[in-house]
């Protein structure tokens, strides 16, 4: 890419040289999707295996990526996010969200869906695939915890804008978040019994889940996704409100082996989501919804 002068020492004009390439763009996305083999790649992308392997070296080469060994004979690799290149990942999600609100809508900002949009079909086509494998979030149970449990008959993952805000103004289906979190409270024995874990994800920062998982004394972990790691690597639905992308409100049911059985999106009746949650993550486990009352 040929350069002005003057772009010298323009930090956007120096960025639009790694991530102004279509290409390019998309090679982090399915990075950072969990996609770091080179076949997966082509696989997902539908591109040359020339035009691949331009991409992956000069992300390389710029410091983006970086390639791990994970077989000798013959020599194959996996392309990991580098420091840098993880710190691009907010800008994957901004651009998505960016997308989502003023290409694929019509330029709201909302905390929900429509059920004919392009959110909706995205978190849905989530259903059937795998998690990405070592994705761990700071949590409120003071160390990093993987985002699906381990040695548990399944994992509900909800994710939520937030605790504790005030809107600048009313964003639709961005309703307060503390009753959620307690109808799971209340729910989390039956969970319990049934063998399945509960991780509640935002984007706020860990010391502020904790301040709320304290008062409220909410049973279960809530991971803080302040980088953007799952929003990228699930391309989760945000809209931008209080200063910061937030998560809009949805919720997973993941089996044992990782695999997403379930998808409740948009959540717009609170109450009756957290009971549907209960009902599919027991079923999903081999356990009937009776069998965990006492």
């Amino acid at each position: 890419m040929k350069m002005h002068r003057a772009d010298e020492n323009c930090g956007i004009a120096q960025a639009a040289v790694i991530v102004g390439d279509w290409w390019n763009v998309l090679v982090l996305r399915e990075i950072a999707r969990g996609h770091l083999r080179f076949d997966v790649l082509v696989a997902e992308l539908g591109l040359s295996r020339k035009v691949l392997a331009e991409r992956l070296t000069r992300l390389v080469d710029r410091g983006v990526l970086r390639r791990s060994l994970y077989q000798r004979r013959p020599e194959r690799y996996e392309y990991l996010l580098t420091d840098a290149g993880a710190a691009l990942l907010p800008l994957l999600v901004a651009m998505q969200d960016w997308g989502d609100r003023w290409v694929l809508g019509d330029g709201t900002v909302t905390g929900t869906a429509a059920l004919d949009g392009a959110e909706h079909a995205r978190v849905h086509a989530q259903i059937g695939t795998r998690m990405p494998d070592g994705l761990v979030l700071p949590s409120t149970h003071g160390a990093d915890l993987p985002v699906v449990a381990p040695d548990c008959a399944g994992t509900v993952l909800f994710t939520y804008p937030g605790t504790g805000i005030e809107w600048d103004e009313p964003i639709p289906g961005a309703v307060g978040c503390t009753l959620e979190n307690r109808l799971f409270t209340d729910a989390w024995p039956d969970f319990r019994r049934a063998g399945v874990e509960v991780r509640g994800v935002s984007t706020q920062l860990p010391h502020e889940q904790a301040d709320f998982a304290r008062a409220e004394a909410v049973p279960y972990p809530l991971l803080s996704d302040a980088r953007y790691r799952l929003a990228a690597a699930l391309r989760l639905p945000t809209f931008r409100g209080a200063g910061r992308l937030r998560l809009k409100r949805l919720i997973l049911v993941i089996g044992s082996e990782g695999t997403v059985r379930q998808v409740l999106f948009p959540v717009q009746d609170i109450p009756a989501a957290v009971t549907e949650a209960l009902r599919l993550a027991t079923a999903s486990a081999g356990v009937r919804l009776g069998d965990t009352e006492e």
